[in-house]
């Protein structure tokens, strides 16, 4: 392995590459297309104008593309030094599935300057015939990075559409030794034509030992029956172990997995313990349900327990309320994350809190290495408001933080649909302060990716006592639909607000018709999958009724 580079260092290469191969500059306030900010998004800007070469399509003849529209962001910060950030995102989103290429970013003050570089994980990406990124799109980008500092990125790319004639799919790792300033050539972690689909994959960098890092996903058959697939590498990225299946779902019906996210327990008698959270999607009968599970490892991933439910999972996804439009949110996908004190925290959108009128932020919390979990609690301020798309972080002092979008600034004007960016933060899971991250910003400019648009996930880290967020948001230019920002949130606390303010999660509410609810959670599982691959509602409901 090479030695890592210092800060000083770093800085130096990654101004170099600046005159090359990375595309668009660090200037960090610089938009797609070269305009200035608009007052209404702040400065602090990631993305900038697309790096894909003009007329690129990589071989697709479907969908709609937008150019210069930046969706689905994750970041990750350096072990040693909050400040030093690895982001990565969609570019050029089609609105059929995938986007053009994914692009990485590095940050050395927090997020208020980056450096992008274009990766080879798509044909438009820079793919070469052969390659390993030899496909016409690529999507779900997520970075983390190790102990040691290595920076690790994982995409799925994809040709055609999923599970359909021609259409192929493939997990693709990378990996920079540099901390993110230059990156290794994709390596292929596991590839299918058209019988099966790989899907909604994430990358760990096991914090407790830099050997380790993990990749998880679900791989469905054309049935629709989906187990978590993991790869494994024990020396830091370098190579990888062959691909196998670690939880296979049984039920009387078909089941699958998806947004399968491992975290690692950080302190207690069970630190470095792997848990591999998932949603679990049954179907019997033609009805689905879902909940979150977890299964658990303490062999860095080579064996794994039987699974653990946590709590079902009630989502029936936002939509504009004035004019119908479906907004393809985070509905099914639980968010993660491993407290210093060895604690886990679960986050997710769930319908319980308002009997299926709307979508709620839920959370739970596990002291047990994830056996036993609390009551779920919906902690978004405004329950009126549909809230959405929850990214979980928790501090190095114990602040826990929960980012996700509302709609509580929306009119009833039909032709906009005007949300906003939140913060909550906790100690106790109880009382909770609630911090603007920005808005309101009109999500009906987002690109129509059967939904609108800003990703299945966005990115939140933290650096001392401060949050950084790392998020699409949409603007009003139809040559630049969407960017990636990192607004900086300095000095959270726990409760600026009094104790009577800031108590403010809920308990579900009794369902008094228990049939609308089930049919309400199957319709909306079927919506989450339907967008992600489609033909899945006639293979697994059946036809509509």
């Amino acid at each position: 392995m090479k030695p890592r580079h210092s800060h000083r260092a770093l800085l130096v290469l990654l101004l170099l590459a600046a005159c090359g191969g990375g595309g668009g500059g660090g200037d960090g306030g610089s938009s797609g297309g070269g305009a200035e900010p608009l007052p209404d998004l702040p400065a602090r800007r990631v993305s900038a104008a697309t790096p894909v070469a003009a007329g690129c399509t990589g071989g697709s003849s479907t969908g709609t593309l937008y150019a210069n529209a930046e969706v689905e962001p994750f970041v990750a910060a350096h072990a040693n030094d909050g400040n030093h950030l690895v982001a990565a995102w969609q570019q050029d989103r089609w609105s059929d599935g995938g986007s053009r290429a994914l692009v990485s970013a590095v940050s050395l003050d927090g997020g208020a300057t980056w450096q992008r570089t274009l990766h080879a994980m798509s044909r438009c990406g820079g793919a070469a015939a052969g390659a390993a990124g030899d496909f016409e799109r690529v999507s779900d980008p997520w970075v983390d990075v190790g102990a040691d500092g290595t920076a690790h990125l994982l995409g799925l790319a994809i040709n055609g559409a999923s599970l359909q004639p021609g259409s192929a799919s493939a997990l693709l790792a990378s990996r920079s030794t540099d901390g993110g300033a230059h990156w290794s050539a994709p390596q292929v972690l596991a590839a299918d034509g058209a019988t099966f689909f790989n899907d909604k994959n994430a990358i760990t960098a096991d914090p407790t030992d830099a050997r380790f890092v993990y990749a998880v996903w679900d791989r469905l058959d054309s049935a629709g029956r989906g187990p978590t697939q993991l790869a494994r590498s024990s020396d830091g990225g370098a190579s990888w172990e062959p691909v196998r299946s670690i939880y296979t779902p049984a039920s009387s019906g078909i089941s699958q997995t998806l947004g399968n996210r491992i975290v690692v327990i950080l302190a207690g008698p069970e630190r470095g313990t792997l848990v591999n959270v998932f949603t679990q999607i049954d179907t019997v009968n033609n009805v689905s349900a879902s909940r979150i599970g977890l299964v658990r490892s303490a062999d860095h991933g080579a064996t794994w327990s039987a699974p653990i439910f946590a709590a079902d999972l009630r989502a029936v996804g936002a939509r504009n309320p004035e004019g119908g439009q479906a907004i393809r949110d985070g509905a099914g996908l639980p968010t993660v994350a491993a407290a210093p004190d060895g604690s886990l925290w679960l986050a997710w959108q769930d319908g319980r809190f308002s009997a299926g009128l709307r979508d709620a932020i839920a959370v739970s919390r596990s002291t047990d290495g994830g056996r036993t979990w609390s009551a779920p609690a919906a902690i978004n301020r405004i329950p009126g408001a549909a809230a959405f798309t929850p990214t979980l972080h928790v501090r190095a002092d114990g602040l826990v933080g929960v980012m996700h979008y509302d709609l509580r600034s929306n009119t009833t004007d039909a032709s906009t649909l005007l949300a906003d960016a939140w913060l909550l933060s906790s100690r106790d899971g109880v009382a909770w302060t609630e911090t603007h991250v920005h808005g309101p910003f009109d999500m009906a400019a987002a690109p129509d990716a059967r939904g609108l648009f800003l990703g299945d996930y966005q990115g939140l880290v933290s650096a001392g006592t401060s949050f950084l967020p790392v998020l699409a948001m949409s603007r009003s230019d139809t040559a630049n639909r969407t960017d990636i920002f990192a607004p900086r949130l300095d000095g959270i606390a726990a409760a600026r607000e009094s104790p009577a303010a800031s108590h403010f999660a809920r308990t579900e509410v009794p369902i008094a018709d228990a049939a609308r609810m089930r049919a309400l959670r199957s319709q909306s599982i079927a919506a989450t999958m339907e967008r992600r691959v489609p033909g899945w509602r006639e293979r697994v409901q059946g036809p509509e009724r």
